[in-house]
């Protein structure tokens, strides 16, 4: 008969380790970056159907235009969602493919998404995806606080930005 140890003395399994995942990038709003003054960053999760996924591992997703918004009030447990993320169809997909453009329901803790909540109630705040990437197997977006630019601080990015440029060429 095999000798079985109790409960509390088996060996606990050790957590992942969250910091070590391998990161894969799928897309990037560079125009987010152009458009918008980005305050601070977060990370969020996703919540896909299969075939998205799918999709996300190919890469065939867009960010252009998308942006970030709650439902429900304060009192009541917010929620966000991602809208505007074009994902496109999975090509091995059947009927029951996915809609390319739908809300898409982003995932933080309650507190985070309180924090975000009143941050964004702030005048000219709004949230913007900027990328959407795998995190080990599960799927992230990173969530930037934005403020959008006038015309005259987009000319000014790109001026400093040719400035770095030249500088890094070693052209004077």
């Amino acid at each position: 008969m095999a000798k079985t140890t109790p409960q509390h003395q088996r060996e606990q399994p050790t957590p992942p380790d969250y910091k070590n995942r391998p990161i894969k990038n799928v897309a990037q709003n560079r125009k987010a970056r152009h458009d918008y003054f980005i305050t601070d960053t977060m990370e969020a999760g996703i919540v896909l159907q299969g075939t998205e996924v799918k999709s996300l591992r190919a890469g065939k997703c867009n960010l252009q235009d998308s942006y970030a918004m709650f439902e429900g009030k304060k009192d009541n447990d917010p929620e966000l969602f991602a809208l505007g993320i074009h994902i496109s169809h999975y090509e091995q997909g059947n009927i029951n493919n996915h809609q390319p453009v739908r809300p898409r329901k982003l995932l933080l803790k309650r507190n985070q998404l309180q924090k975000l909540y009143s941050r964004v109630q702030e005048k000219g705040a709004t949230l913007v995806p900027l990328a959407i990437y795998f995190s080990g197997p599960y799927a992230k977006v990173e969530l930037g606080i934005a403020k959008g630019k006038a015309k005259y601080d987009k000319r000014e990015s790109i001026k400093q930005r040719d400035v770095e440029r030249s500088m890094r060429r070693g052209d004077d």
